[in-house]
């Protein structure tokens, strides 16, 4: 789920704030121009790569990589006064000074981000640290792999994807992959990993035919998914089904529906309602009201990151003063007015301001991604998200299910979702689910330490294999029943 994900990448990795002198005198001898890469230590190793280049006109522009965190930002000044190198970057909170060295291969300085101040020695280099993804597969396939596109008609909407389909043995049980909340393209790719790449992969390897697509907006599909509902969102899985359907290699018969996070929301609509959905598999999908589950994902993200709880606390309220302001609805412009006033108007105890009794540079952070966040706080997706609850549609889901969480999520946490998804099947008499909590796991389902959003690519593993395993064994014991 991503609703609150790239705020909190936002806190972790923090560049900006600094008001840069204008006209400031560069040096001639040396150029910024280039790649530097340093490594910050911020409770754990964030790798980070600064690349400069000159423009024609003098000075540079530049972007600033966490490699580990998946995530590219701009720069939106950058200087060198005499031996001394500045940048800021406005989306979030944080700054760097340093001072370059003689032969113009290392800057040393440091990174200030809400109130700390950590060490960073940037190091000329040749090329940027690079990721490692061991599972994510390679060609060539032992399998067929097709580009395809079909229309939500009802909509108006292109679907562009791809179906991957096993050489022999057809007709074909099929999977079609529905991705989380935000915009996502047919890999579900996130923090550098591409877990719906490697589902598809591994599933088609072992005789499934999987169907995985861009989400709206993205890639080959049309439209937008910042305004699209969970609704919308489920049309476009049964034009998906219906398109399974008209392939000759797929048995119209087996077709299942898996959705990860708000997809597995969607996924437990279009089964509720629809019989062509032979079995559904929910990957860390939410089971209770959206507005509970982000307060429960804003506090276990938080205190991943090591927020205390007078933080948490005065999160949990700016949140509760926003959602209600959002589910009133009204003008969008008045409506967006009224949400910059409660994120002004934020309370910080005088205890936690400068001495001068100014905000705290983490307050000032707080609001200043708040702010940038407005946008998804109007979108009627979100509204429709916080007010949806899905254990109505889960209640009449008849066919088989298999559910699944990490002990580690922080984003749809276990202990909150996987026994209200349960009861919820169990209440509408359904008999035929498993319900699973894996342990050691976060909400993409790698083995992780904390579970916090800044680990997810400082991860190699993209999937804990067992769960691969248990997914794709799961599948073909209800297939073959059919």
């Amino acid at each position: 789920m991503k609703r609150l994900l790239e705020m909190r990448i936002a806190f972790a990795i923090a560049t900006a704030g600094l008001m840069l002198p204008a006209g400031a005198a560069q040096a001639a001898t040396v150029s910024l121009a280039g790649i530097w890469s340093g490594t910050l230590e911020a409770g754990v190793e964030l790798r980070l790569a600064l690349r400069v280049k000159a423009l024609a006109g003098g000075g540079w522009s530049a972007t600033l990589e966490s490699v580990d965190q998946g995530v590219t930002l701009p720069v939106d000044g950058i200087l060198l006064d005499g031996a001394t190198v500045a940048f800021e970057v406005r989306q979030v909170g944080g700054r760097f000074r340093g001072v370059i060295n003689t032969g113009g291969s290392e800057i040393s300085g440091e990174w200030s981000q809400m109130g700390a101040r950590l060490p960073l020695l940037l190091k000329r280099t040749a090329t940027a640290p690079a990721m490692i993804r061991p599972q994510e597969p390679k060609p060539p396939f032992p399998y067929d792999a097709r580009e395809v596109s079909y229309a939500n008609s009802a909509a108006g909407v292109k679907i562009s994807g791809t179906l991957t389909l096993p050489r022999s043995g057809g007709p074909f049980p099929a999977l079609l992959l529905i991705t989380g909340s935000g915009p996502q393209d047919r890999n579900e790719t996130i923090a550098g990993h591409k877990p719906f790449l490697v589902i598809g992969d591994h599933l088609t390897r072992h005789g499934i035919a999987v169907l995985r697509v861009d989400d709206r907006g993205v890639g080959g599909t049309s439209g937008s998914t910042a305004q699209a509902t969970l609704e919308d969102l489920a049309g476009d899985v049964r034009a998906g089904i219906d398109y399974l359907k008209r392939q000759p290699e797929v048995d119209r018969a087996r077709i299942g529906l898996l959705g990860h996070s708000e997809g597995g929301a969607v996924a437990a609509m279009v089964a509720s309602a629809s019989k062509d959905a032979a079995f559904v598999v929910l990957l860390a999908a939410p089971g209770v009201l959206g507005e509970q589950l982000l307060y429960a994902q804003g506090e276990a993200v938080a205190r991943a990151l090591g927020s205390g709880e007078p933080v948490i606390a005065r999160q949990r309220a700016l949140q509760q003063r926003l959602f209600a302001l959002v589910k009133q609805g009204g003008d969008r412009n008045t409506l967006r007015a009224r949400l910059q006033q409660v994120i002004n108007q934020a309370d910080e105890p005088a205890h936690e301001r400068d001495a001068e009794g100014e905000h705290s540079q983490h307050e000032l952070a707080l609001r200043r991604i708040a702010g940038s966040q407005l946008d998804m706080l109007l979108a009627p997706g979100f509204r429709y998200f916080l007010t949806y609850d899905p254990r109505v549609a889960l209640q009449s889901v008849k066919c088989p299910v298999l559910v699944l969480n990490g002990s580690k999520d922080t984003q749809v946490p276990a202990w909150q979702n996987l026994p209200a998804i349960e009861a919820a099947l169990k209440a509408g008499g359904n008999s035929r689910h498993r319900v699973e909590e894996i342990a050691g796991v976060n909400h993409l389902f790698q083995s992780a330490k904390t579970g916090s959003v800044i680990e997810y690519a400082q991860i190699s593993e993209t999937i804990f294999p067992p769960v691969l395993d248990l997914v794709r064994e799961w599948i073909l014991g209800i297939v073959k029943k059919h």
